[in-house]
């Protein structure tokens, strides 16, 4: 009895274990079915992010570059700059030219009101004139006065108005010049205005800055070298903005949907990112 009852042990056991890989079995196959199955693994994947470039706004010679590649920067930090001497010219010349359009301006506003004042004149010479004439008429009728005097009498009338004509049109003039605003917003102001704020921004722009905080790459640009408008010296990558592009087969996409998580293992760093 005692070597039956082994050999029933046995058997059970052995079944037991049987059964037991038998539902390992089917576990594992409902879980490939409804989890392995559904995952889509690739290996061709990048990081990318946001790549800024930093380019030259104002014509310049590089006299110090104080950033290299892979350095750390932060927003608004002095990565270049170009000698200031021409802008420096420039900026002064533009900060006269506003100077002398202020002056200008207030002496076209003083000689409007001389030519106000000339008018009044040259109408009260013509009231004078007017008013001669009118009374050596009746002498001349009289022949109390020779006719000469009263021919005088009319040219000075004529003479008064064209003077007074003349004067009006210089007053007019004077006053399209500086009528309807005042020293700050004339035209002339404020196009020298204009004229010095970008003289002072190009001399400005002499050092150049990092536009965001990140890591320097793709660093181009030497002292010495002469940079125009617009040329690309460096890269800044923000690192606090990255991505992984992964390129998965068409045949992969069945199983891809947006929101679904993601488990990315780096081959250049040892575990999980």
């Amino acid at each position: 009895d005692a070597p039956a009852n082994g050999n029933v042990k046995r058997r059970v056991i052995l079944i037991a274990i049987a059964a037991l890989f038998i539902l390992a079995g089917i576990a594992w196959y409902v879980l490939w079915l409804t989890v392995f199955s559904l995952r889509e693994v690739t290996d061709d994947a990048y990081v990318n992010g946001n790549q800024v470039a930093v380019s030259a706004q104002v014509a310049g010679t590089v006299i110090a570059v104080l950033a290299d590649d892979t350095q750390r920067v932060d927003a608004g930090q002095v990565l270049v700059k170009l000698d200031p001497t021409d802008t420096q010219v420039a900026f002064a010349k533009a900060k006269s030219a506003l100077a002398n359009a202020v002056r200008q301006v207030r002496q076209q506003t003083d000689m409007a009101s001389q030519d106000d004042a000339a008018t009044t004149v040259r109408k009260l010479d013509l009231s004078r004139a007017q008013a001669d004439l009118k009374r050596r008429q009746p002498l001349l009728a009289d022949k109390a006065i020779a006719p000469e005097e009263v021919a005088h009498a009319r040219d000075a009338v004529a003479t008064a108005k064209a003077a007074l004509d003349l004067a009006t049109r210089q007053s007019a003039a004077a006053h399209a010049l500086v009528d309807g605003t005042d020293i700050e917003h004339n035209a002339s102001v404020m196009q020298a205005k204009a004229a010095f704020r970008e003289a002072w921004l190009n001399d400005e722009r002499n050092a150049i800055v990092a536009p965001i905080g990140g890591y320097v790459a793709q660093r181009s640009v030497q002292v010495g070298t002469r940079v125009q408008p617009g040329q690309p010296l460096l890269t800044v990558i923000p690192l606090h903005d990255l991505w992984v592009d992964a390129n998965f087969k068409e045949s992969q996409l069945a199983h891809i949907r947006i929101g679904q998580p993601a488990h990315v293992e780096s081959d250049l760093y040892s575990g999980d990112v």
